[in-house]
């Protein structure tokens, strides 16, 4: 049951906001306002056959709260926006939680429940819109995860603006980050730092474009920095091309990354500002350095989408991207369920097949089956392999009173000589209630 303290507290929150505003206040703040209210249920099976930790088992209840504003009159428009995030534990999962990304540890159990609040103050002049406060950014250089219960955000500033025609420009900075299994503000940090013991940053810069040379070209460029670890830069090229049948979708990405501040020196390393790969002799231990480039291409026909693709991961350190080490998207098409193919060395091949039954006739219904194949990982123990299968079943209702409810399965199976051979399942239901 949603706890009355939580809501009151959401409330009580944006409440003050919009006293603190009220001078400004006119109708288009009011009548462009919007709350919603979804609702995902989900249950969570990780079964990792090569270690003592096993499985982890659980199943949860969550519950996330928006509201939306609209701006105030005038040259400047002014408004606010709330979100509100709430996880309870539905099976105790005793024995089964083993420090899973489900739900927060309290020892070897998960917790009952877990609550989140979110408020972010918003500005607008002519095409131009900033943000302060609880970001979602979903940007080449970094990605909210929404993986589980309820969602990761961050907090901090972005600024992103349309003043020019097919062209989008985005800048900002990022301070802590809460992630998807946890009620704390914590630094930022990259895998093989971000522990609960480990090393952080509250320094995180970005910028770049979108640029849509044509209705069928999309061209990116962002740089970014995580003080004291890495600097990178990334572009990136779409490109649709209409066939006489069906179309053909080219995606490039590439990011280039290096050390930065204390990781780029050897006594900030040794302080624990390191990056996961494989150093060999003589090669500098825990540095950033990386070069990572992926190609896909999807051809869509009556429905079917025939997948194909192929990654690069050069240098002697896995790609660095915001992770914590509970959970963490990373803009690539080899992020997958069960692990991204981002490894030091890693050569990596995709292939998959989705469909979507709208062309039979029943809209709602869609599946998609991926495979990928990694070779090559750097190693003290030579190159190392790993491939994963994952499969996805998903209905949205159409019409009717449960008009929105979604149920979707997802499986996945990790295995090589790189990886832990895991097992995976998820089930998710969800559905969402406009407020208002």
């Amino acid at each position: 049951m949603v706890k009355r303290d939580f809501v009151k507290s959401f409330f009580s929150s944006s409440l003050v906001i919009l006293i603190s505003v009220s001078g400004v206040v006119q109708a288009d703040f009011i009548s462009d306002s919007k709350a919603t209210l979804s609702m995902r249920n989900l249950y969570f099976n990780n079964d990792s056959r090569q270690t003592k930790q096993v499985k982890q088992e659980e199943w949860g209840q969550g519950f996330l709260l928006k509201y939306q504003s609209g701006f105030t009159y005038g040259t400047v428009g002014f408004g606010v926006d709330a979100i509100g995030a709430l996880g309870i534990k539905l099976d105790p999962g005793e024995g089964r939680h083993n420090g899973s990304s489900f739900f927060p540890s309290d020892g070897e159990k998960a917790v009952d429940e877990f609550s989140a609040l979110g408020l972010t103050a918003k500005a607008k002049i002519s095409s131009t819109e900033a943000r302060y406060g609880t970001l979602q950014p979903v940007l080449p250089i970094l990605v909210n995860n929404d993986g589980r219960l309820i969602p990761q955000w961050f907090k901090g500033v972005q600024v992103t603006s349309k003043e020019f025609e097919n062209l989008t420009v985005t800048a900002g900075g990022l301070e802590k980050v809460k992630d998807r299994n946890s009620t704390d503000s914590l630094g930022l940090a990259i895998a093989g730092a971000g522990g609960l013991a480990g090393q952080r940053s509250n320094k995180f810069y970005f910028g770049g474009f979108d640029y849509k040379i044509s209705p069928n070209l999309l061209a990116q460029y962002y740089i970014s920095n995580l003080e004291d670890f890495y600097s990178q830069n990334f572009a990136g090229l779409v490109h649709t091309r209409p066939l006489a049948t069906g179309k053909l979708t080219s995606d490039l990405r590439y990011f280039h990354s290096e050390p930065d501040g204390k990781n780029a020196s050897s006594s900030g390393r040794a302080e624990g500002y390191v990056s996961t790969g494989y150093y060999g002799s003589g090669i500098t231990k825990g540095e950033v350095d990386n070069d990572t480039f992926s190609a896909t291409f999807t051809y869509v026909v009556a429905g079917h989408s025939f997948i194909g693709g192929f990654q690069t991961v050069n240098g002697d350190s896995n790609m660095p991207f915001i992770n914590q080490g509970s959970g963490s998207t990373v803009y690539l098409t080899s992020n997958s369920q069960i692990t991204n193919f981002t490894r030091a060395g890693e050569r990596t091949w995709m292939a998959g097949y989705a469909y979507d039954f709208s062309a039979a006739g029943l809209p709602g219904l869609s599946s998609k089956v991926m495979y990928l194949s990694g070779g090559n990982v750097k190693s003290a123990r030579g190159d190392l392999n790993e491939w994963e299968r994952d499969i996805s079943l998903s209905y949205v209702v159409q019409s009717g009173t449960l008009k929105g409810l979604g149920v979707t399965w997802l499986n996945g199976a990790l295995r090589g000589s790189a990886a832990n051979d895991t097992d995976e399942n998820r089930l998710y239901v969800s559905y969402s209630i406009p407020l208002f």
